[in-house]
């Protein structure tokens, strides 16, 4: 396929420019969207076992549900039902004290409750870890605090993003048009490092492209949801409302007067023949709407929820008021809404297809990474033939690559320092949640500090070796917590756990072996590489921020130099 080279000049400005833009913030993000995977076993792996509670019967719900709400008034107004019972919900009901929302409250309280051996029901209250809240956070807005109304000023920003990591993706398909099938699987090690770099950017970006575009248009109908509704209102509603909440009860109930939850499971179940009952959400049962929100599962469908599709009642009457979310009867707006949910959520096929969207997730924050990488590589001063001291790189170039290194690799060094904290300063701090948000970000400063301080040559070997210990930190702690009861620290034998310390192993393993290629590189790489301890260091920022910096010899050996394999054509 041939394409004018002045079209490819035009689309490779747009993929270069979309891309600086939005990559180290979709880093985060991807990062961030990999672990969201397995929220529940993270989870899990920083908070202490609990005691296994067996599955209650039918007539033991309809009397725990019924005692809960004699006992406890407060949670008339939304508490929760699990049907289905796993380590992440070792308690059949639980609410909450405080507020709900999608926000991080790190004092929240949550109350659990179950029946003992005399039918008795049995309350306590607990602060549960939000580790999982604040990775999925981190992927929502990339950890920019600050709010624009009644959302994260990250999560607008994230949509932009989304507009531009849609642009790079156009762009950088027709880029690679004329050379897709001779180039596809091809990496070039030879002595243009930069060539194997970009072959390896090409090659993650293509297999996982039909991902990638999900992701980002996705990611676009998320950040803009109630822009979207509110032009729709606009434009085709007018004066009619759009949302029509299903009619309850025509006033304020009686709790005492609820259908049995067995009863309503039942009714689930003949809407959902085939599907699993996981939950039912109460909410308002003595206000003027009250409403159940049942969670149905079924890995071969497409659903609305991060896992499950829904169906809603009345909890007087049993009434199905709407079926709207459920993937065997949904209407025409839902099978065009759900895909959306569930192709970006990774909420159908299973675990298997957790693990594939964990893998799409890493190679999406590869892809930044390196693109940011050949960006600075591309427009470094290179050292004419001849000439014995070493040009000084663009201020630009240098910031943008200590950036780069510093927030992309910190982000990564504050995830793995926060869940390590999790574990470590358990029952020593008032506050674990707090501890969490603190050791993140102390941990991410701390490395976008020391990438601007050290240069990017220097910081990009010493912060991936550091990540590369804290990961192997993560099962060094579950071996510790085996070995030394006496520590306090707990080790879970459940499988999911277990697969968090592999995972983080397999991890630093690769984060270790990335560290050396940097350290390579930076050794006896081209001096005039903004990678390279010379150019990239500290001498390259002093002169990035303005200070007087002497010249500084080359310090690749003379084959290296007298090659300009490395130097960008």
């Amino acid at each position: 396929m041939k394409i004018r080279s002045d079209i490819l000049r035009v689309y490779q400005s747009l993929h270069t420019w979309t891309g600086i833009c939005a990559g180290i913030l979709l880093f985060i993000g991807f990062f961030g969207g990999a672990l969201t995977m397995f929220k529940q076993p993270l989870e899990r792996w920083v908070s202490p076992p609990s005691a296994p509670i067996a599955a209650l019967a039918p007539q033991q719900m309809d009397r725990v549900v019924a005692q809960v709400l004699a006992q406890h008034p407060a949670a008339r107004q939304e508490f929760t039902l699990h049907v289905q019972r796993d380590e992440a919900n070792p308690a059949p009901v639980t609410w909450s004290a405080g507020e709900g929302g999608r926000e991080l409250q790190l004092d929240a309280m949550r109350w659990q409750a179950t029946l003992d051996a005399d039918g008795s029901v049995q309350a306590q209250q607990v602060r549960p870890s939000l580790f999982g809240e604040l990775v999925d956070m981190l992927h929502r807005t990339g950890g920019i605090p600050g709010h624009l109304g009644d959302e994260y000023v990250g999560v607008y920003l994230m949509g932009v993003a989304g507009v531009l990591y849609f642009l790079a993706l156009v762009s950088g398909l027709i880029l690679l048009l004329p050379t897709l099938v001779k180039d596809f699987f091809a990496l070039r090690q030879g002595k243009n490092r930069k060539r194997f770099w970009l072959d390896a950017h090409n090659v993650v970006g293509i297999a996982s492209l039909p991902f990638h575009i999900v992701i980002s248009l996705t990611v676009i109908v998320f950040a803009f949801h109630d822009q979207f509704y509110d032009a729709l209102q606009q434009v085709v509603y007018g004066e009619r409302k759009m949302w029509v909440r299903p009619a309850g009860a025509p006033g304020p109930g009686d709790a005492t007067r609820l259908m049995p939850a067995s009863e309503l499971v039942k009714r689930v179940q003949q809407q959902a023949p085939g599907f699993a009952v996981t939950e039912l959400l109460y909410m308002d049962v003595e206000g003027k709407r009250p409403l159940v929100r049942a969670g149905v599962a079924h890995q071969g469908y497409v659903v609305r929820g991060a896992v499950s599709g829904y169906v809603l009642l009345e909890p007087y009457t049993g009434q199905v008021l709407n079926t709207s979310m459920l993937p065997t009867k949904s209407d025409t707006w839902s099978r065009i809404v759900a895909p959306f949910f569930s192709l970006h959520f990774g909420s159908y096929g299973g675990d298997w297809m957790r693990w594939v969207y964990f893998v799409f997730g890493l190679a999406g924050a590869f892809l930044f990474y390196s693109g940011n990488l050949l960006w600075v590589e591309k427009r470094r001063k290179n050292q004419l033939r001849g000439q014995e001291a070493l040009p000084l790189q663009p201020r630009r170039t240098l910031l943008l690559a200590a950036a780069t290194v510093g927030i992309c690799l910190g982000s990564v060094a504050g995830v793995a320092g926060a869940l390590l904290a999790a574990k470590w300063l358990h029952g020593a701090v008032a506050n674990l949640n707090a501890t969490l948000m603190t050791a993140y970000y102390s941990v991410f400063l701390a490395c976008v500090g020391w990438a601007f301080w050290r240069g990017a040559a220097r910081a990009g070997v010493e912060l991936l070796a550091l990540c590369a210990l804290l990961g192997l930190a993560v099962p060094a702690t579950s071996l510790l917590a085996l070995a030394f009861p006496s520590l306090g620290m707990w080790a879970h034998g459940s499988l999911g756990v277990l697969a968090v310390d592999a995972t983080a192993l397999v991890l630093a393993l690769l984060l270790t072996w990335g560290a050396r290629l940097a350290y390579r590189r930076a050794r006896s790489g081209p001096g005039d590489s903004v990678w390279s301890h010379a150019a990239g260091g500290a001498a390259g920022m002093a002169a990035a921020a303005g200070q007087p910096a002497p010249a500084v010899p080359s310090v690749a050996p003379p084959a290296a130099a007298a090659v300009a394999g490395d130097a960008p054509r």
